[in-house]
């Protein structure tokens, strides 16, 4: 079961695939959105899949948005795979790197990555999204994540390394926060049919492959993540965390940065494959 929005920017109608039919979910819900989470929409929606009520339709040739709604919050864990650590010449955390994205740079898993003014450092970062589901406040342990996860995704964590680096004032957001700089989708699949332990992830430039790895080698896990942050701040329906990107990036200096006309595509096993070409600002 997948779920996603389909339609022009602003405008998206929910569906949900299964063996590759579509069906509205419009009868069921305005959009896939925090509400939609918190009220148990995952498991109404396989309710009414399986008493069939709900009616295919084509989507065919219709624009894809993300498969999440105004998310209150886009968290992001940094260096998060040793790999990428040592890419990056920083020795792996012993505690969970937090910085934050804009909601408003969540765009489609399709559309467009804008370069930019002024970058000569564009990036690209396949990462594990993790929706969350419902509140979560001060979790007990890590293994009571798992009840406030309603699904994951594929996204792309863009970053410019010098607004990051250089023009940070010592935190990394102006990087990060750019028009464009988190394309997430196409799907979203429910926390209970994917294993997040063990999904591979892979990123393209113009065809060539930059990262490969898996979430196995993460270093802080999803349910830990997903605990260590409700011990510091309210978790809300919708919210997203980008768990932190393997090694394969440009920062290693062994690839060119993103220009004008390139092509990248972000993958994870069992989620999905998105695609973005990347046009200066």
């Amino acid at each position: 079961m997948e779920f996603q929005r389909i339609g022009p920017s602003g405008s998206e109608s929910p569906v949900v695939l299964t063996d590759g039919i579509a069906f509205d979910l419009l009868p069921l819900t305005q959009d896939i959105d925090g509400d939609f989470f918190s009220s148990g929409g995952i498991e109404t929606t396989r309710r009414a899949l399986a008493e069939h009520r709900l009616t295919s339709i084509d989507i065919g040739g219709l624009r894809v948005g993300a498969p999440v709604a105004r998310p209150h919050a886009v968290w992001c864990i940094g260096m998060n795979y040793a790999a990428h650590a040592a890419e990056s010449n920083s020795a792996p955390p012993t505690v969970p790197v937090l910085f934050f994205k804009t909601p408003n740079t969540v765009v489609g898993p399709y559309d467009d990555v804008l370069i930019p003014r002024g970058s000569a450092k564009t990036d690209w970062e396949v990462e594990l999204a993790v929706v969350i589901g419902s509140r979560a406040r001060y979790l007990e342990s890590p293994d009571d994540s798992a009840g406030v996860i309603a699904g994951y995704t594929v996204s792309n964590d863009v970053s410019e390394r010098t607004f990051q680096m250089d023009e940070s004032g010592g935190q990394w957001s102006k990087g990060k926060c750019c028009e464009t700089f988190n394309p997430l989708g196409p799907s979203l699949i429910p926390a209970d049919e994917l294993d997040s332990r063990n999904l591979r992830l892979r990123s393209f430039v113009n065809g060539d492959v930059r990262q490969d790895s898996s979430t196995s080698d993460l270093i802080f896990d999803v349910e830990y993540i997903v605990w260590h942050l409700s011990q510091f701040a309210v978790l809300e329906p919708g919210d997203i965390i980008n768990t932190g990107t393997p090694e394969g990036v440009a920062l290693s200096g062994r690839f060119p940065y993103l220009q004008h006309g390139d092509v990248v595509e972000v993958s994870i096993d069992g989620i999905g494959r998105a695609r973005q070409t990347c046009r200066m600002a």
